[in-house]
């Protein structure tokens, strides 16, 4: 053998072995679809947002079914049977008090009826 064909036939058993121990290649022969630290923190404020917001929904959710609880028990009703207790009250001591100031003038009216007869008799 020519020294050109020893040389030739090493190289190529070199390069050969070469290409063998290359890093392995994936199986998949599609590009890695790895996200960059920008993509990364997005998916994560997204993330967080949307369980705040689910949490405020059920906030208000809550606040108006207490709203709605508040106005259908009784204390509506409560509240109106107590002012018209109060108005009852007041009703009733106005004519207690009219009663009086009647008495009181027919009581004053005698009073000066008898004032007058006496200083017409005398």
């Amino acid at each position: 053998m020519s020294f050109l064909t020893q040389t030739a036939t090493r190289r190529v058993a070199m390069a050969s072995r070469s290409v063998m121990a290359q890093a392995p290649r994936p199986f998949s022969m599609a590009t890695r679809l790895q996200k960059n630290p920008v993509e990364a923190t997005k998916d994560t404020l997204k993330q967080v947002d949307r369980k705040v917001s689910d949490k405020l929904v059920d906030g208000i959710n809550a606040a108006s079914k207490t709203a709605e609880k508040v106005q259908d028990t009784n204390i509506g009703s409560k509240v109106k049977g107590t002012a018209e207790q109060v108005k009852g009250e007041a009703a009733g001591k106005a004519e207690e008090l009219k009663g009086k100031t009647a008495g009181k003038t027919e009581e004053l009216k005698g009073e000066a009826k008898g004032t007058a007869q006496e200083a017409a008799g005398k």
